[in-house]
């Protein structure tokens, strides 16, 4: 336990806490972007499954369509 103790004069805190601020400004920053960039993200992929669907539907109903004509002609 000791020794651990010891090793721990890596850890430095500073007496002055005011150099604190310009990293709690900075992670705040950094999790304003991440959270805006993640609503955006969802919202695009959101939009982008409408149209994929949409595109599916259509595929579909001229599949249809052509195997209707096909059926005809037979």
């Amino acid at each position: 336990m000791e020794k651990l103790i010891l090793n721990w004069g890596f850890l430095y805190f500073p007496e002055d806490k005011t150099t604190y601020i310009p990293a709690a400004i900075e992670m705040l920053l950094l999790f304003l972007i991440v959270f805006f960039l993640f609503k955006w993200l969802r919202k695009n992929s959101a939009k982008q499954a409408a149209e994929a669907q949409k595109l599916e539907e259509r595929a579909l109903k001229e599949r249809d369509k052509r195997i209707e004509i096909e059926k005809k002609h037979l």
